[in-house]
């Protein structure tokens, strides 16, 4: 029989007892990592969802940087109203406002205008949706669900006084096919 080239050390032996310990060790380690374990990503994913779920807000064009197509003469324009929504569906806001020439009495015609600012472009005017030369004043003017809703205001002659409109008409805005459409809102069709 032949000896072996290196003698038989006895740590190379193993007997149900090495088994037994690593048993042991290897359970001691899987039931600590149980216990140790680092805190959960939730702030990670939570950041992640609510930057998928919400786009970057892009501000509105402002009124006051924009040249509305208005004759006012020697008075200045004035931004009566405004409100801002995505109208175009394209995820940017636009901007409509009603303007008028700020005279000192009276009761000047309004335009209403609607503006937009591409990026890294100055705000401008897109569209006219009320021209002041149709002698129209603005109340009740919002801008929701994508449509632009207003109450036009105005005369049925001359001879009516310019403190007192006569004529009330409700419209509607909105865009259709790459241009605003003008319709009478739902609730005004059954008065």
């Amino acid at each position: 029989m032949q000896q072996p080239a290196v003698p038989e050390l006895a740590h190379t032996t193993t007997r149900p007892i090495h088994w037994l310990a690593t048993a042991a060790a290897l359970a001691a380690v899987v039931a600590a990592s149980g216990f140790l374990q680092p805190d959960s990503a939730t702030a990670a994913q939570a950041d992640l969802k609510s930057a998928t779920a919400r786009p970057a807000t892009v501000a509105p064009p402002d009124p006051a940087a924009v040249h509305f197509p208005l004759n006012c003469g020697p008075v200045k324009v004035v931004v009566q109203k405004k409100a801002s929504g995505d109208l175009d569906g394209d995820g940017r806001p636009e901007t409509v406002a009603v303007v008028r020439c700020d005279a000192g009495s009276g009761t000047p015609p309004n335009g209403v205008y609607v503006l937009t600012q591409p990026p890294g472009a100055e705000p401008r005017v897109v569209a006219t949706l009320v021209d002041p030369q149709d002698r129209f004043s603005v109340s009740d003017f919002a801008v929701t669900g994508g449509a632009v809703t207003a109450t036009l205001d105005g005369y049925s002659s001359d001879a009516v006084p310019r403190y007192r409109p006569d004529v009330h008409d409700k419209a509607k805005w909105q865009w259709k096919n790459g241009t605003f459409v003008r319709s009478t809102p739902a609730e005004a069709r059954g008065v």
